[in-house]
């Protein structure tokens, strides 16, 4: 019965090992994951502040202010909620780790009673007769033999057991520095995690100040806000109708129907197409660096939760002088200049489009073939509060598609 119950030990602390190396080994994929978003969204909040720095001299509006603060916030909320799922990781792990000492200290001191034992069972074979005699006192020959081959492999387990004793030791000696490490790790995402909280708390108290000034005429405020919706609204109307006019054009060159609302592709077109789609989520950003300000999609506005933001694409912030460059390879389909906006570079991959939207300058026109990452223009600089945003949008024929599913890491 002791057997018994020395066994199913010995099978309850394998089946513990085991379970315990095989959640660290997915909790170290996940802590890898988690400390690689961490570190996007600390170099996202850099290019905040590098921005902000170099935008400091400029007066800017409250409305710009209050985008400013939103996105800046919302960065840091997200990198605290990051930042504490890899504390709590860590704390599963140190936990396991805890649970993976206790199960290499009770092996290790069944093998130590085990090897002891063996060296008292086999001193006390010395005592009472000699191996000789023991070999010599044997019936036949094959008992001899087995006598002999007995011997060795009592000898053999012996070192064996001994060995297994040193490895044991030593990894139960790695756990321990490894455990060590872990816990310096959490003591240093916590620490980091005070401060990223002291900022928020700041950018806050901030954001607070600027929305009391802006709910004292709050009404001025939502005019603007509606004004420039329509604004955006009657570009982005005009945008469509000139998508739908070169999808129109180009349909009826090749003999389709002229009123479909994606192009008819060529064979070549179709692999431009196919590649294009092959690259999502992998295109390079349009500019080198940025952070994106306004996302895809309706969403509330900041200012006032009853009005809505239409966003056919995306904002992004980005530094003065910043080149803007296409992000696969095409063909410039259309240069769009209309009142009282900066120029617009639409480029054709395909059935796909993408739109480069306020630049300053334009180094392509219409009809040039442009490779990925090419420089095509140059983003516009607001001179009243020196901020530098381009709007981009990838459509699908006239329909407009979430540049984040397209664009590397957005």
């Amino acid at each position: 019965m002791a057997v018994v119950s020395k066994y199913t030990y010995k099978i309850a602390l394998l089946f513990v090992f085991l379970l315990c190396n095989t959640l660290a080994f997915s909790q170290n994929n996940k802590q890898k994951e988690l400390e690689t978003r961490r570190q996007e969204l600390r170099r996202e909040i850099q290019k905040i502040n590098e921005l902000r720095v170099e935008n400091k001299s400029k007066e800017k509006s409250q409305l710009s202010l209050i985008e400013d603060f939103n996105y800046k916030i919302s960065v840091l909320s997200n990198l605290i909620k990051v930042t504490n799922q890899q504390a709590n990781l860590l704390t599963r792990e140190i936990n396991s780790n805890q649970k993976k000492i206790t199960v290499l200290r009770d092996e290790l001191k069944a093998l130590k009673e085990d090897y002891a034992a063996m060296v008292v069972k086999s001193y006390k074979s010395k005592n009472k007769q000699s191996k000789i005699m023991f070999l010599l006192s044997s019936d036949n020959f094959k008992q001899a033999y087995k006598r002999l081959q007995y011997i060795k492999q009592y000898s053999d387990h012996q070192k064996q057991q001994g060995e297994t004793i040193k490895e044991k030791t030593v990894e139960l000696q790695g756990v321990n520095k490894n455990l060590l490490k872990q816990q310096e790790v959490k003591k240093k995402l916590v620490a980091d995690n005070r401060q990223v909280q002291k900022t928020l708390e700041v950018e806050r108290k901030q954001h607070e100040v600027v929305m009391k000034r802006i709910k004292k005429n709050l009404s001025l405020y939502v005019s603007q806000i509606k004004k420039k919706q329509r604004e955006a609204d009657r570009i982005d109307a005009e945008i469509n109708r000139i998508i739908r006019a070169a999808i129109a054009k180009s349909n009826k060159k090749k003999g389709k129907s002229a009123g479909s609302k994606t192009f008819a592709l060529t064979a070549e077109e179709k692999v431009l197409a196919s590649n294009f789609t092959a690259n999502k989520g992998k295109l390079p950003w349009p500019v080198e660096k940025g952070s994106v300000r306004l996302r895809y999609g309706t969403q509330p506005h900041p200012i006032d939760k009853s009005l809505t933001i239409k966003s056919n694409g995306v904002r992004i912030a980005t530094e003065k002088g910043a080149q803007v460059r296409a992000v696969f390879n095409g063909e410039v389909s259309e240069i769009l200049r209309m009142r009282n906006v900066n120029p617009i570079v639409m480029i054709r991959h395909g059935n796909y489009l993408t739109l480069y939207r306020n630049l300053s300058k334009v180094y392509v026109k219409k009809g040039d073939k442009v490779k990925t990452k090419q420089a095509i223009g140059e983003v516009f600089t607001n001179p009243n509060n020196g901020e530098t945003i381009l709007r981009f949008t990838i459509s699908k024929g006239a329909s407009t598609v979430n540049p984040a599913s397209w664009i590397y890491k957005m």
